[in-house]
C-alpha cells in the first residue's frame, strides 16, 4: 500500500484486516527502506560482483517474508500464499521491484484532494499549542505558510509522495496500480471494498463499517511528536468541516484530483473514485 498521507490508508487497513484471507496489514512499515538500501550493495561498490539476477531476488524477496515470519515457498499455488499489505510510500516509486520480486502483486495508492491533505496535516499539528510535531522542521514551525512550504516541499512529507504517485500512476506498471479516493472510501466503503476485493482476489466478505478496530501505534507517533498522527475512527463515514487553510493556499492547491478524470489514465489504473 502506498500513495498520499492522510488518505485513508490506515483506515483501509484496518479494514482489510478484518477478511481472514488477509495476514498482515497495518501502518507504515520499513520493509521497502530494507529493500531499497540493500539494492545500493547490490548494484554498486566492491560487493555488486557476488550477487546474480537469482541471489538478488531471493534475498530482496526475503526482506519482506522474513519481516512478517513467513517461509518463502516458491512451488506453492498463488492461492496457497498468504496476502501480505505492506505499507510505504516508496512502493510507488519501485513499482518494477516489486513486479519483478512479486509478479502479479498490486499497489494501493490510497489518494485525496491535497487542498484536505494539507489541511489535515495542519489541523494535527495545530493540537499541540507548542507547535512541537516533527512533520516540520522546527526551523519552518514559525507560521502557517512556512509550516505548508515545507509539507509540500520535493521532499515533504506531502510533496515526496505527490511524485512518487505521479511516477506510478504514468509508469509502465500503471495496471498494477489500484486507485482508491478516500472521498469515495468514506462515502461508499461497501463498493469502493467490493472494488478492492476484485481487484486483489480476495475471497467475498462481509466487512463490518461501523466497528473498525485498529491498535494505535503511539509509540510511532510519540516519536515524531504528534500523538494522534495514525488514530482510526471506529465507524467509517464522512464529517464535514471548514478549513484551517488560508484561501489563497486553497487557491494554490486546489485542482490535483488528476486521477478522477479518465482521460488522465493512459496505463490503466484502477481507479475507484
Amino acid at each position: 500500500m502506498s500513495g498520499l498521507p492522510r488518505s485513508g490508508s490506515t483506515l483501509l487497513a484496518a479494514i482489510l484486516k478484518q477478511n481472514p484471507a488477509v495476514s498482515h496489514a497495518s501502518y507504515i512499515t520499513p520493509v521497502a527502506p530494507m529493500m531499497v538500501k540493500m539494492t545500493s550493495l547490490m548494484v554498486e561498490g566492491e560487493y555488486q560482483t557476488e550477487f546474480d539476477m537469482e541471489s538478488r531476488n531471493r534475498i530482496l524477496r526475503g526482506v519482506l517474508l522474513n519481516y512478517y515470519g513467513i517461509a518463502q515457498q516458491p512451488s506453492s499455488p498463488a492461492a496457497q500464499q498468504p496476502i501480505i499489505i505492506d505499507n510505504n510510500r516508496m512502493w510507488c516509486t519501485r513499482m518494477g521491484m516489486a513486479n519483478t520480486l512479486f509478479p502479479g502483486s498490486k499497489v494501493i495508492c490510497c489518494v485525496r484532494d491535497p487542498v484536505w491533505i494539507v489541511d489535515s496535516f495542519e489541523r494535527i499539528i495545530q493540537k499541540d499549542p507548542l507547535l512541537g510535531s516533527k512533520i516540520v522542521p522546527i526551523e519552518k514551525r514559525g507560521n502557517i505558510y512556512s509550516r505548508v512550504d515545507s509539507i509540500i516541499s520535493q521532499d515533504g512529507p506531502f510533496g515526496y509522495c505527490w511524485r512518487a504517485l505521479n511516477e506510478a500512476y504514468y509508469s509502465d506498471f500503471a495496471h498494477n496500480l489500484v486507485v482508491v479516493d478516500y472521498d469515495r472510501l468514506v462515502n461508499d466503503p461497501s463498493g469502493t471494498m467490493s472494488i478492492i476485493g476484485d481487484a486483489l482476489e480476495l475471497p467475498a466478505w462481509s466487512y463490518d463499517f461501523d466497528h473498525i478496530h485498529f491498535e494505535e501505534p503511539k509509540a510511532f507517533d510519540a516519536n515524531l511528536n504528534t500523538p494522534g498522527l495514525h488514530v482510526v475512527r471506529k465507524q467509517v463515514g464522512s464529517f464535514h468541516r471548514r478549513p484551517v487553510l488560508p484561501p489563497e493556499i486553497v487557491s494554490r492547491l486546489a485542482g490535483g484530483t488528476f486521477w478522477r478524470d479518465p482521460s488522465k489514465n493512459p496505463g490503466g489504473a484502477t481507479v475507484i473514485a
